[in-house]
């Protein structure tokens, strides 16, 4: 089994992108001066030098690789180093412009930005498997080498590309996967609107049509982008392997659904050897710290709980965005540390040095414009020292409390045209919940519908539209084995194929629920209706009811207006050991806190109600021990009650009883025994 941890590197890893091709040489030993005095463990180089290192077909300098990474050794400082194969030269695009993308609508995309890739084009997979094989061949034996950097962020900007070649390969993805035309046929319903196909040669991409396409040859379409791309890192990764054995070999995230969604990173994390994320804070008014730890959590699951790396995120602001704030001071290592203790193995940031020409030179780096003689400089420093303190947490886990189902499919049939309502987002469900989990101060794991759950005490779902036979099976098994379930709205309704399940909604939830749907009863915009609960209480919803027919469910809130007036808003259904709850309608924060509230006493659990809101404590444990982190994103100081005593690691000082926090500080506290 292939090596999950950084060759050579003994501490976390700290660091970013660096990119000393923007620079003279005379800027690199200031460079690897200023790293020293930051604490910098790795780097990450040649994510975009290809144009560089392949300067005409076949034709190879790696003079100034050579040079870097020598001085880099030299310095003690370890190498991310990358395949470039995200940023093809201008030359291959002359050569081939077949490999530029189409859109859906035919237009052939231009060179002169990133990532502008056709994945199924013949050419560009030879040229990547060329130049992956001469970075091998040459640096798998340097010292300084610790990880495999492949491509960069595959599936931004461009995931899906609708050519010739791609027909072709889609054609051949088809016949693989159904085996006749006519098990397509069946699985995409080609009867309705005379769609139907007498061979595989008359089946193209879902381009631009008149009005709606089919759904489930969109669907499939998705899933064919993903893995098309993924059949690219896995070329380049098995070079590595072959020609560099022993040496990790990944390729940078982007889980946050706020970022990436396009990528089924179930099916990826299976293929990479160290989980690696970039995350951005999305400066949309939201609080952006749950948007992290929600990024973080959904990261550590993809890596099925083992320590990952958080690869690339900002010292400050970006540049991409409609409006770029800067980070507030002590933001920078508060986020830093926060992905620490959901499971990162260090923190890394683009870029090193910030840039002077190009798209990206308004984004924040390590070195800023202002050199060292500003406050981000001194905070990255300061961060540098604090992570070093933390040395003795590699190789820990997080614990987590709760499950929260997603799946990427499901999410991808959602997004489809022509649903119930436009104004059901199920990125926006996956949110709401995890933002109620987080304010209760219960860690999640995320997982697959299909996924063991058994030792989980509380599985939430909120979303999910497509879902297996198979997946609803499991969820059964979970609540007669004593687990307990909430389901939100519009889950359940269709196979893998977006077909509609046989017997009427929710598919295959039916039994563990104890009810049937027999109508979805969207509300217009801005229209809500009030929901009646026991003892006059009383909750609203939004966007979405339905007509709720229990059978075997009791009711526990119901519609007390609308269309569904009389009718079950909210359920609950014993079965077996377990229980399944289910909502019918959009809640609020305050009407999910509540349910959540009635779900954690069904699961036995308690919460920390001891804590303010915006102050998290986790764990991570291990063979080195156990470690809790307390972090404090309020104004205010506050001190966290613990259960036992410790050392404080970033301050050297006792932990007994109440660990002082102060405001916007984060505490690591090795715990006795």
């Amino acid at each position: 089994m292939p090596d999950t941890t950084p060759r050579g590197l003994t501490r976390l890893a700290f660091g970013g992108d660096y990119n000393p091709e923007q620079w003279p040489e005379s800027v690199w030993q200031e460079d690897v001066r200023l790293m020293r005095e930051a604490g910098v463990t790795m780097v990450s180089v040649g994510i975009f030098s290809w144009a560089l290192l392949e300067p005409a077909p076949g034709s190879y300098d790696f003079g100034w690789l050579d040079r870097i990474l020598d001085l880099l050794h030299d310095n003690g400082i370890r190498v991310d180093l990358a395949t470039p194969t995200v940023v093809p030269p201008a030359w291959f695009y002359r050569a081939h412009p077949e490999a530029l993308p189409v859109t859906a609508d035919g237009t052939r995309l231009a060179f002169g930005s990133r990532g502008a890739i056709c994945h199924s084009n013949a050419d560009y997979r030879t040229a990547a498997a060329n130049i992956t094989t001469q970075l091998a061949e040459r640096y798998a034996g340097h010292p300084a080498l610790a990880l495999w950097h492949v491509h960069n962020e595959y599936g931004v900007p461009v995931s899906a590309c609708y050519c010739d070649s791609c027909a072709a390969h889609f054609r051949r993805w088809l016949a693989t996967e159904y085996g006749t035309v006519d098990a397509v046929n069946e699985a995409w319903g080609t009867a309705f609107w005379g769609q139907r196909y007498a061979g595989f040669e008359q089946i193209d991409p879902p381009r631009t049509t008149p009005t709606v396409g089919n759904p489930g040859q969109a669907l499939d379409y998705k899933r064919f982008a993903d893995a098309t791309m993924r059949e690219n890192f896995v070329a380049e990764r098995d070079i590595m392997h072959r020609l560099a054995p022993g040496v990790p070999v990944t390729t940078n995230f982007m889980t946050a659904l706020s970022q990436c969604d396009s990528i089924d990173y179930w099916a990826w994390g299976r293929e990479v050897d160290l989980v690696t994320n970039d995350h951005y804070l999305i400066t949309d008014g939201r609080r952006t710290h749950v948007n992290l730890a929600m990024a973080a959590d959904l990261t550590r699951s993809v890596a099925g709980g083992a320590p990952w790396l958080l690869l690339e995120h900002s010292t400050s602001g970006v540049n991409w965005q409609p409006r770029n704030p800067a980070k507030a001071p002590g933001q920078m290592a508060r986020n830093s540390l926060a992905h620490v203790a959901r499971g990162s193995e260090g923190a890394m940031f683009f870029q090193w040095r910030q840039s002077r020409r190009g798209a990206e030179k308004f984004h924040s780096a390590m070195v800023p414009h202002g050199g060292t003689d500003t406050r981000v400089w001194r905070e990255v420093v300061e961060l540098g020292a604090s992570l070093d303190s933390l040395t003795t947490i590699r190789g820990t886990r997080t614990t987590a409390d709760v499950a929260v189902l997603w799946d990427w499919h499901s999410w991808w049939a959602q997004n489809l045209q022509w649903r119930p309502s436009e104004d059901h987002d199920p990125r926006e469900r996956a949110d709401a919940f995890y933002e109620a989990l987080y304010d209760r101060h219960l860690t999640v794991d995320f997982a697959h519908p299909e996924a063991d759950l058994s030792r989980y005490p509380l599985v939430v779902v909120p979303a999910l539209y497509l879902m297996t036979e198979a997946a609803g099976r499991n969820l059964t098994r979970y609540v007669e084995g004593g687990g307990t379930l909430v389901v939100s709205y519009f889950s359940g309704i269709v196979d893998e194929h977006d077909a509609v399940h046989e017997g009427g909604c929710p598919g295959p939830l039916r039994d563990v629920l104890g009810l049937t749907v027999e109508e979805f009863s969207p509300l217009l915009r801005d229209q809500s209706v009030r929901i009646a609960g026991p003892e006059g209480s009383e909750l609203t919803g939004d966007v979405w009811t339905e007509f709720v027919v229990p059978r075997g469910a009791e009711t526990v809130w119901t519609y007390a207006d609308g269309l569904t007036a009389g009718h079950p808003a909210v359920t609950r259904h014993h079965l077996g050991q377990g229980t399944a709850w289910y909502l019918s309608t959009r809640l609020g924060a305050d009407g999910l806190d509540a349910l959540l509230g009635w779900a954690i006493e069904d699961a036995g659990m308690s919460t920390r109600a001891d804590l303010p809101r915006d102050v998290e404590v986790l764990r991570r444990t291990g063979e080195s021990g156990s470690y809790l982190f307390a972090i404090n994103h309020t104004a205010s100081d506050v001190k966290v009650p613990m259960d036992a005593h410790g050392t404080e690691l970033l301050t050297g000082e006792r932990a007994v009883g109440r660990l002082p926090v102060p405001a916007g500080a984060v505490r690591v506290v090795r715990l006795d025994g």
